[in-house]
């Protein structure tokens, strides 16, 4: 729509950019080098954020930075994931069948992820999503995946990743003591400041081969005060911002361009 208008060669505010050109905070460069610690060390870690705080790109930029030769990634995201089906969905992902009682697809798992740790000399690394939305059965089984050996050492690392509430409705409780207490690792992504904002916008710009600045200083200050630093909705302003901009023929988005946006074309608020 506006990226002729801009002279853009790529579409910059959209989803499915590729993760070696994402913009990299330095909160989530830090949790990037935590979670690639924790595939190393075969490690249990929780990752939370509000929505739209950059979660999914983080485990995007993990998966992308974890060398295959080297390690196996198994992912799995469903909110409603039973026990049963989390090790179906799991031993999918290797190829196998499960059957039909768990502790027969758990034994068969924890044989696989043998076979991987001591024929191909890989780690595996298990990454549970949208964790926030699973009940506490499903949550246990998750943990019991660490258990090797008496549980003296753990066959793999585990990633459960959700929101926020992860831990405000869940992990805090005292009947997730048992998982709590094996966390070893715990990150946590944060909103973007005015900074961030800025050099996330610019990041994005620069992917699609803008190279000029299209936001005014005021514009930029208000696009980080009604996103209140959340990637997600950054990417919807400036997004509408520039469609705008671009229809009326604009050479840059001042704060009355954010602020018009905002009020007329975010139907589905700044949420």
């Amino acid at each position: 729509m506006y990226e002729k208008e801009f002279g853009m060669e790529r579409t910059p505010f959209v989803r499915n950019i590729p993760p070696e050109q994402l913009y990299e905070s330095p909160a989530m460069r830090e949790a990037l080098s935590r979670l690639q610690f924790a595939a190393s060390r075969q490690l249990f870690a929780v990752v939370t954020a509000d929505a739209g705080c950059g979660k999914s790109t983080l485990l995007r930029r993990f998966n992308e930075s974890l060398p295959k030769d080297k390690y196996l990634v198994m992912y799995v995201s469903d909110s409603k994931l039973t026990p049963k089906w989390l090790y179906k969905g799991l031993l999918d992902q290797l190829g196998l069948e499960a059957g039909f009682y768990r502790g027969d697809a758990k034994k068969l798992l924890q044989k696989q992820i043998e076979i991987i740790r001591e024929k191909e000399h890989r780690k595996v690394v298990c990454i549970l999503d949208e964790a926030h939305l699973i009940e506490k059965e499903t949550l246990e089984e998750f943990r019991f995946l660490l258990n090797s050996n008496y549980d003296s050492e753990s066959q793999l690392a585990l990633i459960l990743a959700g929101q926020t509430e992860l831990w405000d409705s869940k992990l805090r409780f005292r009947k997730y003591a048992a998982i709590r207490q094996r966390i070893d690792i715990n990150c946590v992504l944060p909103h973007l400041d005015r900074a961030e904002t800025e050099r996330y916008i610019d990041s994005h710009l620069h992917y699609a081969g803008c190279d000029q600045a299209l936001f005014t200083e005021k514009a930029l200050d208000e696009i980080h005060r009604s996103s209140t630093g959340i990637p997600r909705v950054i990417n919807r302003i400036c997004d509408k911002c520039l469609t705008y901009a671009g229809q009326q023929k604009q050479k840059l988005v001042d704060d009355h361009t954010v602020r018009y946006v905002i009020e007329h074309e975010m139907l589905g608020g700044t949420e």
